[in-house]
């Protein structure tokens, strides 16, 4: 715990009169039985803007129920700066960062490849010595892998997006349930290079009907839409990254098709 801590029934001060310049006032829960997380992190936010936090903290649960009654608020931690009362850690988020919880983002998706692509180069240097074509199979196989987790972890919410563009999933629901096992299972057999008569038409399948379904949607209907492609309720905008994804799989696809021949 910080030293400059102090308890919040010990204060009397009002909190927009102390949150003048550069100083804030932090409420926040530090209980025998729960150090709050966010309020952790609204302090360390304020200090890295600059601020001098006079961190307030609630012991027992009778002390935050009086401060919620007596500020008409309903959760902690909650943050005054420069006399107005700004809110919880999102709150303070959005205005000392001007983060955007709803703003289009590709942040998900670079960091899901980035992490393919180091793993599929890890491996190949570990177990080949070298990077070679393989390297590129394992990065588009290890994709598939956590693209398809990604959309497992949140099925439903998945499921939801797919429905607005996939035309098989539109003409049959379950389909949508089923895309996300058939893209992990494929990934793996890929990755270790096993079954490639089943997980190669499957990928294939699967792909083909995808990367026609996003074309159709974005380039000539013209639809603005989120994509499914890294899980439900994403702000991933649906185009590129996902007809990327989908083109990836069948030119992955149809090279172990030809190497079977």
């Amino acid at each position: 715990m910080p030293k400059d801590t102090r308890d919040a029934a010990d204060v009397k001060s009002r909190p927009a009169d102390a949150a003048v310049g550069k100083t804030a006032v932090l409420f926040r829960m530090a209980l025998p039985d729960h150090l709050c997380p966010s309020g952790q992190k609204a302090r360390w936010l304020l200090e890295r803007q600059g601020y001098q936090v006079d961190d307030r903290l609630f012991r027992t649960r009778d002390e935050v129920d009086a401060f919620k009654a007596e500020h008409d608020v309903k959760t902690t931690p909650q943050v005054w700066i420069e006399g107005d009362r700004v809110g919880g850690y999102t709150d303070l988020r959005e205005k000392l960062t001007g983060w955007d919880p709803k703003a289009t983002t590709y942040r998900p998706v670079i960091y899901l490849f980035a992490v393919a692509a180091l793993t599929a180069v890890a491996l190949s240097i570990g177990f080949l010595g070298a990077i070679t074509w393989q390297t590129l199979g394992w990065f588009v196989s290890i994709s598939m892998i956590l693209l398809g987790m990604q959309k497992l972890r949140d099925i439903e919410s998945f499921t939801t997006m797919f429905l607005n563009y996939d035309l098989l999933a539109r003409k049959w629901v379950p389909y949508a349930y089923v895309y996300p096992f058939v893209e992990t299972g494929a990934g793996i057999l890929m990755t270790g290079m096993m079954l490639t008569w089943l997980s190669a038409p499957a990928a294939l399948f699967i792909a083909s009907i995808g990367a026609v379904s996003v074309f159709k949607a974005v380039y000539i209907e013209k639809r603005e839409l989120k994509c499914a492609c890294v899980g439900g309720n994403s702000n991933v905008p649906l185009g590129f990254v996902s007809l990327t994804e989908n083109l990836m799989m069948v030119g992955m696809a149809l090279v172990m098709l030809w190497l079977m021949i």
